[in-house]
């Protein structure tokens, strides 16, 4: 058996409990990608990160949910951050993360405690039906955009209040049948520039409970709103999360704070 250690951080928030909970996992080297799946499988989170040492201040990235390996992940990439800087003691102003779809990742520590993270930049890339979302969602959105993913597509549901978005109650089932990976609900914010929830029942995760990720196409929708290049943003799952927008032409920076709530060691096949 090879022992490893893990960590649990909560990712988007100041306090235990709330945000979004991620598993970082650093190794000297990935394991196969069986067991790495299995691993976040056990860990039944919607993400576990896998950390490798890829030479100063950088490091290979993988995200997992309990059933595939994403290409893109926000809220692990903090986590694997607040960790490296605030538990492991890297020292460097800024860390590089390699991921396999995503490219470079840098990730910069900001003064008041948390982490920026330049996230590539997801644009609306045409309308999607308005009647099949609305009958998944339980509720009908204004209108429905389509974000192009990496090998998928990302529907937006925007609808014209926070409460709206608060109050629905989704089929998953139904859900999973939609041609798209994920579907995006968002509306103007009552206390931040814009609220969402994230549900992606075809990656294992009925609810998101803080997406870093979204927010890639969401800065840019609000900015076209809005008429602004940076936001404040809350995502309204039952745990909630608040994060800091800034749009640029080819990224949006997305940042937020984290904290440490479980350290301990694995046992799995060696």
């Amino acid at each position: 058996m090879t022992t490893l250690a893990i960590y649990q951080i909560d990712a988007f928030t100041q306090s235990v409990f709330a945000g979004n909970p991620a598993a970082v996992v650093p190794m000297d080297a990935f394991l196969s990608d069986d067991l790495l799946q299995k691993i976040a499988l056990e860990n039944n989170l919607s993400e576990t990160a896998y950390l490798v040492p890829a030479g100063a201040d950088r490091w290979e990235l993988r995200w997992f949910t309990p059933t595939i390996e994403v290409p893109l992940c926000g809220h692990a990439t903090l986590a694997s951050a607040f960790l490296l800087a605030e538990v492991l003691g890297q020292a460097g102003e800024t860390m590089t993360f390699a991921t396999r779809q995503a490219g470079d990742l840098v990730v910069t520590r900001e003064k008041g405690g948390g982490f920026a993270m330049r996230l590539p930049r997801r644009n609306v890339d045409g309308s999607g039906d308005v009647d099949a979302v609305a009958a998944v969602l339980g509720a009908r959105p204004q209108e429905v955009l389509i974000i192009p993913a990496t090998d998928d597509v990302t529907l937006m549901a925007v609808f014209a209040t926070e409460a709206e978005v608060a109050a629905l109650t989704p089929d998953f089932a139904a859900m999973a049948g939609l041609a798209a990976r994920n579907v995006i609900a968002t509306a103007p914010g009552d206390s931040a520039d814009f609220v969402s929830r994230m549900f992606a029942p075809k990656a294992g995760i009925d609810e998101d409970p803080v997406t870093g990720s979204a927010h890639c196409s969401l800065a840019p929708y609000w900015a076209g709103r809005l008429g602004k290049t940076e936001f404040s943003a809350r995502q309204i799952s039952a745990r909630g999360g608040d994060l800091t927008c800034r749009l640029e032409n080819d990224a949006v920076t997305v940042a937020g704070h984290a904290v440490l709530y479980l350290k301990g060691e694995i046992s799995v096949p060696g």
